[in-house]
């Protein structure tokens, strides 16, 4: 028994004629009348009743017709979502963030995702370190993520999206909140408030760097792996912090943000899984490459 038996019986039993029937399906009423018997010879039981004039069904043949057509529904359906599937409109995608991405670019990227892709299950994690996002990588915990290079784990692939400015982070009332722009000499006096050091964050080596060519080691009040607690930490009092411009958007009450001089600029992107060829990645993918490119 093939599928075609079941659309052929269906449409026989749903028109009760063979004519009929056979124009539905485009093909010519003699073969349509030898499948189905070929389907009844099979099952050793008569569906139809045939006269010169009608065909009805027999008991048997109200019963199968009923499953048939829910075999045939169940079918399409399978076709319909394998085919959304296959072009990037239905799945499941989880998307990791580093801290300055989960507060500017993330909102965006979930408003869009939901309105471009509404049947696709999309989950986020935020304020998740570099490290921590290429671990969850290659052990599939996450399917994308939106980090700091540089990545020095193998096996990934990373595709430039934005170069994002920095800033100087000051709790409201600061001495330098009242310039325009900050040099990286302004802070040699300050406590700082940095990002995990030891390799975790780009932006701890960057900033240390930024100091050194400024002449000065930063005194470092405390280390962070958030950036909501870097900024709520400045917005405090208790130092001050050189961040992504996008931060900024956190919108953390006592925190004033000031640009850094020196036109040094840090690069966001977006990593994958070698050999990951998901259709929803690749679609989100597009869009966040229209994102970053508006």
């Amino acid at each position: 028994m093939e599928l075609r038996h079941l659309r052929y019986f269906v449409a026989v039993a749903e028109l009760k004629h063979f004519g009929r029937a056979a124009a539905r399906l485009h093909m010519a009423q003699p073969p349509l009348s030898q499948q189905v018997r070929q389907l009844e010879a099979e099952l050793g039981v008569a569906l139809l009743h045939r006269t010169t004039r009608r065909v009805d069904l027999t008991d048997a043949g109200v019963a199968f017709l009923q499953r048939a057509r829910e075999i045939l529904a169940a079918v399409d359906a399978a076709n319909a979502e394998a085919q959304r599937i296959g072009a990037g409109l239905e799945g499941r995608l989880v998307v990791g963030c580093v801290g300055s991405a989960t507060y500017s670019l993330l909102p965006s990227l979930a408003r869009a995702l939901r309105e471009e892709l509404p049947a696709v299950d999309f989950s986020f994690r935020g304020e998740m370190l570099v490290p921590d996002q290429a671990t969850a990588l290659l052990a599939g915990a996450i399917d994308l993520a939106l980090l700091r290079p540089p990545v020095d784990e193998s096996g990934l692939v990373v595709t430039s999206l934005r170069r994002d400015g920095l800033i100087v982070a000051l709790p409201d009332g600061h001495r330098l909140a009242e310039r325009k722009r900050v040099r990286a000499i302004d802070l040699k006096d300050e406590d700082f408030i940095v990002h995990a050091g030891q390799g975790r964050s780009v932006m701890n080596g960057l900033v240390l760097g930024l100091c050194r060519d400024a002449g000065f080691a930063p005194r470092i009040r405390q280390e962070v792996g958030e950036t909501s607690t870097l900024v709520t930490f400045v917005a405090a009092g208790l130092g001050v912090a050189i961040v992504p411009e996008p931060v900024s958007a956190l919108g953390v009450a006592g925190a004033t943000y000031r640009p850094l001089t020196g036109g040094v600029k840090v690069e966001l992107s977006a990593a994958t899984r070698e050999g990951d060829e998901s259709p929803v990645l690749a679609r989100a993918l597009e869009l966040l490459v229209a994102l970053t490119h508006q």
